[in-house]
């Protein structure tokens, strides 16, 4: 049986919970764009069908697309649902809004995420051990903390860096279009990990903030172990795995780190060896596209890597700045309804 519910009384002290008043304003914030920026996603997708006309592609870039975004799918459902319990289970007023606004975007996503995946002839399947490990981690995590590092800064940064890539490919014309919906949706949710953790963390002691530590490692070896799951679907689309495991790895240190800013841990210590340890995991699955590398040289790669790390670059944004005019119909549920009812179709 469930802990008995009561009415919060306190949700206003964001003191006691640790939350500073900028943060709880930001958050604030977050829950009034996702009003105004919210997009009606059955009229977005058929908008962008009777503009583009109903996907076709080859069959092996429908299989490797699908395989590749059925990941994001049900990606959106896990943070959905997590999202869902945040709101429910966080107590200041400012971050439970910003959750339950989360929730409604989740639930679009993934339903539009479905829709156009059937467009594309996919069936529903279970997705790799990898992702299936990383979500149900993520979604079974003890500690609300570890649900909201998981997702909003573990998961969403690799999610903004799949769509920016593939966007950027312009592997079929409706995804490409649709996926700038999800960015900008993305961009607010990274906010509440960035804005509400530290508060979380600062009632951590010792023992907790180590374990959450070791959570991390857990999710970047799953992150990794999918990557290289997909590494010839990717590499079909044109994506480079290595590329997809840095821009990720970037974003995720770059949301670690503010956090760790705002508790006012300095040095740097934590994220350079989450990063190293991504690096020497990346050299020792990952070897660049084209060039076969034998087992030492992997081996002595990552040897290398964990002592001394690799370059990166470190003028990756965490979150995309998207145009008005890349989401035209973000807060308009009327501008869809030019195109017949009949463009949006998914048999």
């Amino acid at each position: 049986m469930s802990a008995r519910r009561t009415i919060p009384y306190d949700m206003f002290n964001n003191g006691a919970h640790g939350l500073a008043a900028k943060n709880a304003k930001i958050l604030e914030r977050v829950y009034h764009k996702g009003h105004s920026q919210a997009w009606d996603g059955k009229e977005v997708l058929s908008s962008l069908v009777a503009q583009h006309g109903k996907p076709t592609l080859d069959k092996r870039t429908q299989e490797a697309l699908s395989r590749v975004f059925s990941i994001i799918m049900w990606g959106e459902l896990a943070a959905w649902r997590i999202s869902a319990e945040l709101a429910d289970e966080i107590e200041p007023l400012e971050a439970k809004m910003a959750a339950t606004s989360q929730a409604f975007d989740e639930a679009r996503h993934f339903y539009v995420m479905h829709d156009y995946l059937m467009m594309l002839g996919w069936e529903p399947t279970k997705v790799h051990w990898g992702a299936r490990r990383l979500l149900e981690k993520v979604m079974n995590a003890d500690h609300l903390a570890k649900k909201l590092l998981g997702m909003q800064l573990m998961v969403e940064p690799v999610a903004l860096t799949l769509f920016h890539v593939v966007k950027e490919l312009d592997v079929e014309p409706v995804l490409t279009a649709l996926l700038p919906y999800y960015e900008r949706d993305e961009s607010r949710h990274v906010a509440l990990g960035v804005q509400y953790l530290p508060a979380m963390m600062s009632k951590m002691n010792a023992a907790q903030r180590l374990d959450l530590f070791g959570f991390q490692f857990e999710l970047l070896s799953y992150e990794i172990a999918t990557n290289y799951w997909l590494m010839r679907d990717l590499q079909h689309l044109g994506v480079d795995p290595r590329v997809m495991i840095d821009v990720g790895k970037t974003k995720q240190l770059k949301a670690m780190e503010l956090v760790l800013d705002s508790l006012e841990v300095k040095g740097g210590y934590p994220t350079r060896v989450l990063e190293r340890y991504t690096d020497a995991l990346t050299e020792l699955t990952l070897p660049p596209m084209g060039k076969p590398v034998s087992t030492f040289d992997r081996l002595k790669n990552a040897w290398n890597a964990a002592r001394y790390g690799r370059d990166s670059d470190r003028s990756i944004e965490l979150v995309p700045t998207i145009s008005d005019a890349q989401t035209p119909l973000v807060g308009s549920i009327k501008a869809g309804r030019q195109y017949a009812e009949a463009a949006y179709t998914v048999s």
